[in-house]
């Protein structure tokens, strides 16, 4: 009589042997790796940091949640705007030393890939801020039920909210892909576009058309083309046809201490700032949803495995989606005090844990060490701040369009109803405020004297608009 093959996998309470663990936690950490570390890149973050403060916040996550929810934190990109814009703000550039404020200067010349550790302290406050609002909605469906955040954040909103984020990014990404008027040399000439569109196109299909393991590192991948392409650029012209960018020292240097290809990464503490509070901490209200279903693909998948390997075992990891925001909202919180950017539990990562079947937290716990260790190898950072702008830029038109699409997928999937007169006028105000913000005032709209960011409005007059027009509706009641 044959018998059934075993059903191969590790459920979230079990341990893989040793030397799978390591494998699978450096599976995970290569997943992760070109998203995080391209927002960093984006945004003049530190690279040593972001990664560093990835690492602590998932292990800090893990420990939140009681070791029961296996999701690797990761730097998100609904954030670049708001968190660009800040730090660019004349409200910022105001508090700013002269030589912090010189560097600014040079990163808006794409002269440095670093921000001001002073502009970014300011930064962190109102990512630790944000952190709040996961936690507040956690707290809320702790007390009164999931359906309740619905209540205040409809798909209608965090979805047009998703998409403004990513078409308000549109001018960044074509910018870095475009060849730049101001420069010289290659730089402006028509390979800069060969590099990007290689960049993007390859990262495309990659993401089409691999499977299994290579299906889940298109970004990497597509980046390392991008590069390929670069170097045969130089290869064949020489000096002048460089588009690899030189490390600059704060990039690899530590206001701590440095032993030859280590180096602690520079910590930065936040400072208060209160249009960090207003530009930063609504953003938080768009990766809710996005956190919401994660967990719940995460629930399916997991527990398809453990019918399969222990019928009658159940893991209800849906019903801690409360336990799965606080944790964000923590993780948030981490990832700021050290000087990282805010983030999210990253779909790859769980993506990859489907695809195996290896669902242990032990290896993530193990992942994000790993990603902490990597974060002092000194080497490994002066590679990443070598990538060509070209290739970033070609990276940023996939990534930027993604979050967009998202936004779209958010009401596509809640059934927001189109035909909705309430619907329309909230979807399309904030829209046209957070797209119409971004290119006719540059990310800040004037508002009785107060620069107000487009996003940050656009959410907040969306939100007040459908309670506004939420009186008086009457509840639906099932049949």
């Amino acid at each position: 009589m044959k018998r059934d093959a075993p059903t191969v996998g590790y459920l979230p309470d079990e341990r893989p042997p040793f030397w799978k663990l390591i494998l699978y936690a450096l599976q995970q950490v290569i997943v992760m790796f070109p998203a995080t570390v391209t927002v960093a890149l984006i945004t003049g973050f530190q690279v040593s940091t972001t990664i560093f403060a990835s690492g602590l916040a998932t292990l800090c996550f893990i420990l939140v949640t009681g070791r029961k929810i296996p999701l690797y934190y990761g730097s998100s990109f609904s954030y670049l705007t708001a968190v660009i814009s800040l730090m660019t703000s004349q409200a910022i550039t105001a508090k700013l030393s002269p030589d912090a404020l010189a560097q600014l200067t040079s990163w808006l010349d794409h002269k440095t890939t670093v921000m001001p550790g002073e502009a970014i302290s300011y930064a962190q406050f109102g990512i630790i801020m944000s952190g709040l609002v996961s936690i507040a909605a956690g707290l809320l469906i702790r007390f009164f039920g999931k359906h309740s955040i619905e209540k205040i954040l409809p798909a209608s909103i965090t979805g047009s909210i998703a998409m403004i984020i990513g078409l308000s990014l549109a001018k960044n990404a074509i910018a870095d892909a475009a060849p730049n008027s101001a420069a010289t040399g290659v730089a402006a000439s028509g390979w800069v576009w060969a590099v990007s569109l290689i960049t993007l196109i390859s990262t495309i299909l990659f993401s089409r058309y691999l499977k299994g393991f290579l299906g889940q590192l298109p970004l990497l991948l597509g980046a390392a083309v991008g590069c390929a392409a670069a170097g045969v650029i130089y290869a064949a012209g020489g000096t002048d046809f460089n588009l690899f960018r030189s490390i600059p020292a704060e990039a690899i240097s530590s206001s701590l201490w440095t032993l030859g290809p280590f180096a602690v990464p520079a910590f930065t503490l936040p400072k208060y700032s209160l249009e960090a509070l207003v530009a930063i901490m609504p953003i938080a209200i768009a990766t809710i949803p996005e956190s919401t279903a994660h967990i719940y693909q995460l629930d399916i998948y997991v527990n398809n495995v453990a019918e399969k390997k222990q019928p009658g075992k159940r893991y209800d990891l849906a019903g801690k989606l409360n336990l799965n925001l606080i944790g964000d909202g923590i993780a948030d919180m981490v990832s700021g005090f050290v000087g990282g950017p805010a983030g999210t539990n990253y779909g790859e990562n769980i993506s990859t844990m489907a695809i195996t079947k290896v669902f242990s937290i032990s290896v993530l716990i193990v992942a994000a060490i790993i990603a902490m260790v990597i974060s002092f190898f000194t080497p490994l950072i002066q590679a990443i701040y070598a990538i060509p702008l070209a290739v970033i830029g070609g990276l940023e038109i996939y990534l930027f369009g993604a979050i967009a699409a998202q936004g779209i997928a958010i009401m596509i999937d809640k059934k927001v109803d189109m035909f909705s007169a309430k619907n329309i006028a909230v979807i399309s105000t904030i829209m046209v405020i957070g797209i119409g913000g971004q290119y006719a005032f540059g990310g800040n709209i004037p508002f009785f004297g107060i620069d107000v960011p487009c996003i940050a409005g656009a959410a907040i007059f969306g939100i007040l608009l459908n309670l506004i027009l939420s009186i008086g509706k009457k509840e639906e009641t099932s049949a």
